[in-house]
């Protein structure tokens, strides 16, 4: 049995992983915060998960970089940071706080 620290959002968590093989491979990860749709130079930023929306951190014209929060999901009583797939400029801000929206749902397009 091995321990190790995790950081997740600023916060430390010990995990407990018992090796029962070991084998090389790869894994693929996908990003669980943030899924993207391209359209054309613009991107729709979609809600991961089904949730209430909590705060929308940018405005329409603010500049945004990859990575950099732009909303906050509340779902299943854990508060979800949502960031940009992509730097540009905030076109369109298609969400209030306190909608509720379903995964995969358009929230904040960047061009």
């Amino acid at each position: 049995m091995k321990i190790y620290k995790v950081k997740v959002n600023d916060k430390v968590y010990e995990v407990q992983i018992e090796s029962v093989t070991e084998s090389s491979g790869q894994i693929e990860v996908k990003n669980q915060t943030v899924a993207a749709q391209p359209s054309g130079k613009e991107e729709t930023i979609v809600s991961p998960m089904a949730g209430t929306i909590l705060d929308i951190k940018v405005n329409v014209g603010d500049q945004v970089k990859e990575g950099q929060v732009v909303a906050i999901l509340e779902a299943m009583k854990l508060e979800n940071e949502v960031v940009a797939t992509a730097s540009g400029v905030v076109k369109q801000v298609l969400v209030n706080k306190g909608k509720a929206v379903q995964s995969q749902e358009g929230l904040i397009i960047v061009g």
